[in-house]
């Protein structure tokens, strides 16, 4: 399909939907390869996520929705009433950096890095829209991580835009806590 046209479409869908969607979702709606889908991502975004654009993508893992230029993040606010400063517990935060930097993680793992339950602490992060929750094949158990929304206020279009990053979502002493921790559960 040309690209053009492939871009035109996907802009299109991708307006009209109000959730993130996946490529594969995107490529069986426009009915062409996942790979063409996400090379016109990589063009889509090369266009869109720039300070002139209004309109941005963002890229969640395989999950793709157009959002507000984070710089307008304040005007957006004041026009649709949304409560954007709602403030957070320092535990909250702590455990919210911590799904941030390492997730996605399982309960057991954010509680192994905490030292503490974090029940209570997750069921309110996933109410204020800032954790998603989804199911794990591999750990059989749900795992937590950084909602779309979350990305959306910090003001970054991939978990990987954050701050530090790639210095803190790699560290041996949380690597070897999580290690010990899978092999105490086997």
């Amino acid at each position: 399909m040309d690209t053009e046209l492939l871009c035109s479409q996907l802009e299109s869908l991708l307006f009209v939907l109000t959730k993130p969607i996946s490529r594969k979702q995107l490529a069986k709606l426009v009915g062409v390869a996942e790979a063409e889908v996400s090379a016109a991502i990589t063009t889509l975004a090369a266009s869109h996520n720039i300070s002139s654009s209004g309109i941005h993508l963002l890229i969640d893992d395989d999950l793709i929705q157009f959002v507000t230029n984070p710089e307008h993040a304040d005007l957006v606010a004041k026009a649709t009433n949304v409560e954007l400063d709602t403030e957070l517990t320092r535990p909250s935060l702590e455990t919210l950096t911590i799904i941030a930097y390492r997730g996605p993680l399982t309960k057991p793992e954010i509680e192994a890095i905490r030292g503490v339950n974090c029940s209570l602490i997750l069921r309110n992060l996933q109410l204020r829209g800032l954790v998603d929750e989804r199911d794990d094949v591999v750990k059989m158990q749900p795992t937590y991580r950084l909602s779309t929304d979350a990305l959306r206020f910090f003001g970054v279009h991939e978990v990987s835009e954050l701050p530090d990053y790639s210095t803190l979502h790699v560290n041996a002493k949380i690597d070897a806590l999580l290690s010990n921790l899978a092999v105490s559960s086997l």
